[in-house]
């Protein structure tokens, strides 16, 4: 696997994201920038320009005309995905740390920061699909979670609650029609780090500080797997055609420098999802990997780091005769 390095962000990377169909990866860093590529060969189509922070986080709608940022200048922006024109912006009072579109596309949650006195909020808003309509600025629920505020959140199966992860390792569910906290759980002794949907939402995967990676069952929160490596972990995805999940993270800079580069594990983990077994690793970035992303249909994988480089590895036709020997 000869990766495909994109060098379009001068700080680290975030959160990168493939579109529903793959054909597009988009990318968003703290040099306060959102690239979009073309994922088959790592050309650029264009940069959409107007945060003044660093970006947290990105998401596309299923038809690839809308995509949504969160920036640390307590704004979310939605744009036109063909054009790069910003038709709208919410303005809160604290960062915006993650943005999600729902399954159907009608609506996003939006997670903010808990600081200066605010408290950490979800907040789910209507979108209107057209792209010449004015957006309303009026959430449809508020929720304050309770406790360790909200870090990653995203929506489960069929619209049906969101899932939130928490700073103290907790999980939680809630109503957001009600903002009523249906379950909550503590699986982690860190905080989390990142939580990806599988593909029919009906499970997903979380990372965390504490060197796990975990599996949950959306309805339930019924722990299903759990991965455990011996680095932070900062990301976590789910593959769609093998059995495998990938797990990424490293040491902080700070610290790589007190114990020496070598030891700072600074790779993807392929790990079997179903024997919680590791089986290989993928090197290549200088610096911990902050965000993780698989193409839809399993063919490539992307990772971003520290360093501000993503890197593009499509499989190559090995991995996908691959047979595990104990199945």
């Amino acid at each position: 696997m000869r990766p495909i390095l994109l060098q379009g962000h001068t700080r680290s990377l975030t959160q990168i994201k493939y579109n529903a169909e793959g054909d597009l990866l988009f990318s968003v860093s703290k040099d306060h920038v959102v690239n979009v590529w073309y994922s088959h060969n790592g050309e650029r189509l264009g940069t959409y320009n107007g945060h003044v922070g660093a970006i947290w986080s990105v998401a596309v709608n299923s038809s690839s005309t809308l995509t949504l940022t969160g920036s640390a200048d307590n704004a979310a922006k939605l744009w036109e995905v063909r054009t790069g024109k910003c038709l709208h912006t919410w303005e809160f009072k604290t960062a915006v740390k993650r943005v999600a579109f729902s399954e159907d596309d009608s609506m996003v949650l939006v997670v903010t920061e808990q600081r200066m006195g605010y408290p950490g909020s979800v907040v789910i808003l209507s979108i209107n699909q057209d792209i010449n309509a004015i957006q309303s600025d009026e959430p449809i629920t508020i929720i304050h979670p309770e406790g360790s505020k909200a870090m990653v959140a995203d929506w489960g199966y069929l619209n049906n609650y969101i899932i939130t992860g928490h700073e103290n390792g907790t999980i939680s569910q809630y109503d957001w029609k009600t903002g009523d906290l249906i379950k909550s759980i503590q699986p982690h002794t860190a905080e989390l780090t990142d939580l990806q949907m599988s593909e029919d939402r009906t499970y997903f995967i979380t990372s965390s500080k504490d060197k796990s990676a975990q599996i949950f069952e959306s309805n339930t929160l019924s722990p299903l797997k759990k991965y455990v490596t011996d680095a932070p972990l900062n990301s976590a995805a789910i593959t769609p055609v093998q059995e495998f999940v990938i797990l990424g993270g490293g040491q902080d800079a700070m610290h790589v420098t007190t114990t020496g580069a070598r030891q700072g594990k600074f790779e993807c983990r392929f790990w079997h999802k179903i024997l919680e077994e590791e089986v290989g690793r993928v090197k290549g970035h200088f610096g911990p990997i902050n965000t993780i992303s698989v193409h839809p249909s399993g063919e490539s994988f992307s990772s971003g780091g520290e360093d501000g480089y993503v890197r593009v590895h499509h499989f190559d036709q090995d991995y996908f005769k691959f047979k595990y020997p104990d199945l």
